[in-house]
């Protein structure tokens, strides 16, 4: 069956970083656009990040230059690189791949406080 497992979440300070994965199981990785989204408490789930297949990529407008986001095909993974993080940014991440179908991973819990 299909599995979008995350990890790297956690508690961090303000400014800091953290760097997020998600292992892909079940689907032709490379034939899928993937991506990042994030639900914080009150608020409506949000693409942060997403990433074709051939890498073209684009950002949500509040993380543009703090975030990167970046494929390895041959692994089935993806990764969000999250560099100077705000109290902003707490929320569950949630990894995502879209193609003839959608799927969704369990989530990972961000929480930047200090």
């Amino acid at each position: 069956q299909v599995q979008l497992v995350e990890s790297g979440g956690g508690l961090v300070q303000p400014g800091g970083s953290l760097r997020l994965s998600c292992a892909a199981s079940g689907i032709i990785f490379r034939m899928y656009v993937m991506g990042w989204y994030r639900q914080a408490p009150g608020k409506q789930r949000e693409l942060v990040a997403r990433i074709a297949p051939d890498g073209i990529s684009n950002y949500a407008d509040s993380v543009k230059a703090r975030f990167t986001i970046s494929r390895d095909n041959a692994k089935n993974t993806v990764s969000l690189e999250m560099n100077s993080l705000e109290p902003e940014d707490t929320a569950v991440y949630y990894c995502h791949a879209a193609h003839i179908s959608v799927w969704w991973g369990q989530g990972t819990q961000v929480t930047v406080s200090s």
